[in-house]
């Protein structure tokens, strides 16, 4: 196949602000003429990246797509390029914005714009990984000893996520961002309190209400009570009794030891600002900026340098590896194809466990791919063993299935990649223990990470192999 050029499209619809980069991927096969392809991204170049806009909004719950539509059309007619030129992409709702109403709405407006595209609600955990990714975090973890924590504050949420050794131990979320207050930067007039900062103004009795104007002081007494709240879900300080009340579904685990942080989303490019308007933005952005530069946060930890701030979520495209699983596989066939299934990879400590813990491990992180209470398809990935004993493959099998015990409940297919060349003996073994005729698919020699997704084909080669192709979400 040699070179060959894809034009992608990466599109983040957050709960303050609306973007889109175009990248250009260079895709080799480095396979010879006679194996199975091995296409990796040799380059990837960001060719246009749009103006930020804010999120257009109905009224508070609902998103609305047609002004979504008319920035999509003018961005690609000023990058010069045609809907039909664009090969892939991604599009990915996050924050406040995936819980609004009609997120889905918008997923099928937008999913015309190009070619092959990966759609995702994010729900918080998962935006925590992918923003944590998006920030060079993961990376960094490869470098660094330690745990590092990415923060990825917008306009809606704080998104937590921690790694180490380019494993994800750990995320958590908090409803701590700069667009929680609106502002009118002309007249100073609050326009907006969002309801839980509400409660903290009425218990702190502060002279912040809606319709009257700014009161700075006052205002900074509110940030303040965020910033507690943000040293407390790094283990800083005393607990703040704001502190539930604030976290969107769970804080860190912090069994950890924690020794840097990095920082994104838009409040990230507030810390270092010398901007003397602080309601320039129309919220409190520039404040909860300012304060978080004065906190413990920057005294009591290392902090690293991230490579994205605001647009660490924006996503370059779904780029293609495409591999084949063969030899040792096992799977229903009535069950095939499958496309745009997101991945949940254990860690190598999760792995390591014995089976009760693994499974604990797995429902936990279950929760990863969670949106409001529904569970979703997920693909369970593993490293595996070079020659695992029967008892290791017995241990695998019985923590999968207990682990993924919430989703065989409800009838979700067990899909399950494999690392290492042991797909057949674990998935006789998992046939054993699952329900009868239950449809399940495991795969093996197959690489992927967090925040991947996949398409499996129908197989090929007289039933002896499956397609795969693994979409990564490139980072620019």
């Amino acid at each position: 196949m040699g070179k060959e050029k894809m034009l992608t499209v990466g599109i983040d619809l957050g709960t303050s602000t609306t973007q889109l980069v175009l990248s250009e991927l260079t895709i080799e096969n480095y396979a010879s003429a006679f194996s199975v392809p091995r296409i990796t991204i040799s380059e990837k170049k960001v060719i246009y990246r749009s103006e930020i806009i804010f999120t257009p909004l109905i009224n508070q719950k609902e998103i609305d797509d047609e002004p979504i539509k008319r920035f999509v059309t003018e961005q690609y007619k000023q990058a010069g390029i045609e809907k039909g030129d664009i090969q892939m992409g991604a599009v990915i709702i996050t924050g406040e914005t995936a819980r609004k109403t009609n997120a889905s709405k918008v997923l099928k407006a937008l999913s015309g714009y190009a070619g092959d595209f990966v759609v995702a609600t994010a729900g918080p955990d998962l935006e925590s990984i992918i923003a944590g990714k998006g920030a060079g975090t993961e990376k960094l973890s490869k470098q660094y000893k330690g745990t590092i924590v990415n923060l990825d504050i917008g306009g809606g949420t704080t998104n937590l996520a921690a790694f180490r050794d380019g494993d994800t131990l750990d995320t958590a979320c908090f409803d701590i961002g700069g667009r929680l207050i609106k502002i009118d930067p002309k007249t100073q007039i609050i326009q907006y309190i969002s309801p839980k900062l509400k409660q903290i103004i009425k218990e702190q009795k502060l002279l912040i209400e809606e319709g009257q104007p700014v009161e700075k002081q006052e205002l900074k007494k509110v940030v303040a009570e965020l910033v507690t709240v943000l040293e407390n879900s790094v283990g800083i300080g005393e607990k703040s009794v704001y502190y539930d009340l604030l976290m969107t579904n769970h804080g860190l685990k912090l069994d950890y030891d924690l020794t840097s942080l990095t920082f994104s989303g838009g409040v990230a490019d507030c810390l270092e600002s010398q901007e003397k308007d602080c309601f320039k933005y129309g919220d409190i952005g520039l404040l909860l900026g300012q304060q978080l530069k004065e906190s413990r946060l920057f005294s009591e930890l290392e902090i690293l340098p991230s490579e994205e701030t605001i647009r660490a979520t924006v996503v370059g495209a779904g780029s293609h590896t495409a591999e084949v699983s063969g030899s040792t596989i096992s799977y229903t066939e009535k069950l095939l194809p499958l496309k745009n299934l997101p991945i949940l990879k254990l860690s190598k400590n999760d792995e390591t466990q014995n089976t009760e813990q693994m499974a604990l491990q797995i429902k936990e992180k279950l929760n990863w791919h969670r949106l409001e209470d529904d569970l979703s398809q997920i693909v369970l990935a593993i490293e595996g063993k070079k020659n695992p004993s029967f008892i290791e493959i017995q241990r695998y099998a019985t923590g999968i299935v207990k682990g993924l015990k919430p989703l065989i409940d409800e009838k979700f297919p067990l899909i399950v990649l494999v690392k290492e060349d042991m797909a057949k003996a674990l998935g006789h073994s998992l046939f054993a223990q699952l329900p009868r005729s239950y449809p399940f698919v495991c795969l093996d020699s197959i690489l992927v990470e967090n925040g991947d997704y996949i398409d499996i084909g129908k197989p090929v080669a007289g039933g002896a192999v499956l397609p795969v192709i693994v979409k990564t979400l490139v980072f620019n």
